[in-house]
This record gives C-alpha cells, sequence and structure tokens, in this order.
C-alpha cells in the first residue's frame, strides 16, 4: 500500500493553510495548500500550535478534501494534534483514507501479553542452550564436511592444496618465531629467577633445574605458543575468512563448484596442527636458554650442570605430553577460526565482532583442555 499522496509539481511550491467557517450543522475546519513534510517544516512549531488549539473545539469538523498535496509526515502531524484518533466529523479523499488508517493499524496494534513469571523464567535459562544450537550444528557440519574432504584428498593425493598449506606455515609458522622465542626466553628467566629467590632461602638452588624443566616442557611452552598463535594467526584467519564473505568471494567460490572447506579449511587447520608442536618446541628451547642464563647470573647453574642434571631428573615424556598437546592446540585453533570466519555475516561489525570472538574462544578452549590433560595426564611423566 503506498502510504505517500502523489505530488504533482504545479502544486508543490503552493503553502499549507486552514480556514474556520461557520455552517449549518456547526464550525468546519477546511485545509487546504500542499501539507507536506517540505512545506510544513519551516514553520513547524507555529502550525503544530495552531493545530492543537483548533483540535480542542468541540464539535469541530475536518474537511481535507482541498488539500492539494498530503504525505505521511504530515499526516502524522495532524493525527497528533487529533490526539491519536479521528475526529467524529471528518472529510477526507480516498488517498487520505489510506495514509489515516495506516496510523490507526499501528495504534491499534497492542504489544504481545507477557507471559507468567514462570514462563519467563524458564525461556531466561533456555536462552543460552538455544543459542548454543545453531553454532554447534554449524561446527558439526563444517567437521562432517572436513572428514569428507580429508578422506577424497586422501584417495587424490593430487588435489591436495600443498600451496596453500605451505603458505600458511609460512605464515603461523615462520613469521611467528621471533614473537614466540622472545616471549619463552623471558618466561624462562622470570621462572628461573623467581624460583632462585626463594629455593635459596632453603639451600635448594639445585631443583631450580626440575621447576624449570617441567614447568615450561609440560605446561608453560606450550600453553603460550598457543595462546600467542591464537591471538595473532586465529584472529588473521578469522578476518581473512570474513573478509571473502563481504567480499562475495565464498559466495563465487560455491557457485564455480569449489569446496570452500577443501580449499580454505583444511589447509589452515591441517597447516596450524602441524605447525604448532615446532612452534611449542620452538618457544621450550628459548625459555629453556632464558632460564639457564638467569639460574647462572643469579646462583651459579652454568649450561653444563644444566645438560647433565636435567636428563635425569625430567623423563622424556614430559616433552612427548607437551608436543602432543600442542598438536591438539593448533587443530582446535584452526577449527575455531575457520568456523567463525565461515559464519560472519556480511557487514563489517559482525566481522570485528567475530574476529574478537575468535580470539577469546580459542584462547579459553586452549586453557579449558590444557587443564583437562593436566587432569588426565596427572600420573604421566614423574619418577
Amino acid at each position: 500500500m503506498d502510504l505517500h499522496s502523489e505530488v504533482q509539481p504545479d502544486e508543490a511550491g503552493e503553502p499549507p493553510g486552514f480556514t474556520l467557517e461557520r455552517g449549518d450543522s456547526g464550525e468546519v475546519l477546511r485545509l487546504h495548500g500542499s501539507w507536506t513534510l517540505a512545506q510544513v517544516s519551516p514553520d513547524l512549531p507555529a502550525l503544530t500550535a495552531r493545530l492543537a488549539a483548533c483540535a480542542d473545539r468541540p464539535g469541530l469538523a475536518w474537511d481535507l478534501r482541498e488539500v492539494r498535496a498530503l504525505d505521511s509526515a504530515a499526516a502524522l502531524l495532524l493525527w497528533r494534534a487529533w490526539g491519536r484518533r479521528r475526529p467524529e466529523r471528518l472529510s477526507l479523499d480516498q488517498r487520505q483514507q489510506a495514509l489515516f488508517a495506516a496510523w490507526e493499524a499501528q495504534e491499534s496494534a497492542e504489544p504481545a501479553p507477557r507471559g507468567a513469571l514462570r514462563d519467563r523464567l524458564l525461556a531466561a535459562i533456555a536462552r543460552p542452550g538455544r543459542a548454543l544450537v545453531e553454532p554447534s550444528r554449524a561446527l558439526l557440519v563444517l567437521l562432517g564436511q572436513l572428514l569428507i574432504d580429508t578422506l577424497v584428498l586422501l584417495r587424490h593425493p593430487g588435489r591436495i592444496p600443498w600451496r596453500e598449506i605451505s603458505a600458511t606455515i609460512y605464515v603461523t609458522g615462520f613469521k611467528a618465531l621471533a614473537i614466540t622465542g622472545l616471549v619463552g626466553a623471558l618466561i624462562g628467566v622470570v621462572i628461573a629467577y623467581q624460583s632462585a629467590l626463594q629455593l635459596r632461602n632453603y639451600g635448594a638452588e639445585i631443583f631450580i633445574v626440575d621447576m624449570l624443566g617441567f614447568s615450561v616442557t609440560r605446561e608453560l611452552g606450550p600453553l603460550l605458543a598457543a595462546i600467542i598463535v591464537a591471538g595473532r594467526s586465529g584472529s588473521a584467519i578469522t578476518a581473512q575468512i570474513g573478509v571473502m564473505r563481504l567480499t562475495q568471494e565464498l559466495d563465487a567460490m560455491t557457485t564455480l563448484g569449489m569446496s570452500v572447506t577443501q580449499r580454505l579449511v583444511l589447509p589452515r587447520v591441517l597447516a596450524l596442527t602441524l605447525v604448532m608442536p615446532l612452534l611449542a618446541l620452538w618457544t621450550i628451547i628459548a625459555a629453556m636458554i632464558g632460564g639457564i642464563i638467569a639460574s647462572e647470573l643469579t646462583v651459579g647453574l652454568g649450561f653444563e650442570y644444566f645438560m647433565i642434571t636435567l636428563p635425569d631428573r625430567m623423563p622424556v615424556a614430559n616433552l612427548w605430553i607437551g608436543l602432543g598437546k600442542s598438536l591438539v592446540f593448533g587443530a582446535v585453533i584452526g577449527l575455531t577460526a575457520t568456523h567463525l570466519g565461515l559464519r560472519v555475516q556480511p557487514n563489517t561489525r559482525d566481522l570485528g565482532a567475530r574476529t574478537t570472538r575468535s580470539v577469546v574462544t580459542s584462547i579459553t578452549l586452549v586453557i579449558v583442555l590444557n587443564a583437562l590433560f593436566s587432569i588426565v595426564l596427572r600420573e604421566v611423566g614423574f619418577r
């Protein structure tokens, strides 16, 4: 339904006006001219006050049939002057009837009745669960499609996207060596220095080897590498895929018959799964070097002492536990980043929100998984 009356060019310039007349049946207010937004805007306060004063006159009849043009803005002005209901005596033409019928329909629309307190409480409790249903379903679909694509590529090795995999390894692995090495070395220095200050009071400086070896190799090395990769590479993957959604590249790939999971998801998940253990090992080595330097400066335990004592104090199973956890962390970060990237809506606001959620979700999942690994493997790796 068209709620705007047609404005004729030769009539659009006539200003709005009205005259009050007395007839046999009482007073009649006749409106004339062009009642449009452009015409009523210059004198809107005064016109509003005059219409309100006229509406207060009892038994007044309103005649709008001589109005040359009337749009929805001017109709709203009259509607508010009438107290949001039609006067008892009102004369309109067919086009004006449609305008005021729309305002009547809006006023008569009643808000939905509120349910009982018990129903509202149940809805509030169930709302978070319902909010997880769709993302969980989409993640399961992504995992299933990823498994199918993996089986297809294993049967046809020539179709494996080696170039995308190698490029992702370079970006997420090689370019992250500097930051992960620096953070690892500084963490090793902090652990060794703080441990030396406490152990020196008990004459137990030699146990720095145990504290540094177990904490860095088993826990901090893999965890720090995963957090850095989640913040650095996971967010970049989500943003990259999200921009492809904004520019409709994903729709173009689907139209051309290209598998999105095979070309975008699989290379990134596989690359992060392969590169995370290597980054964790690099972080562990950097942390050990930093800890050895700090130990040499604080309590005089040098490199040679660490190399002789560390294999006897710490079983090699701890190293395998750390690298195994990193393997899982890489897969989780890759799946989270690609999953949220594919769910980006075609607007820049959602792109930023999904990118932030990717980092937060990845780091949270890494910490939760690390805690679960610590509980499950609490009896492994100790003499």
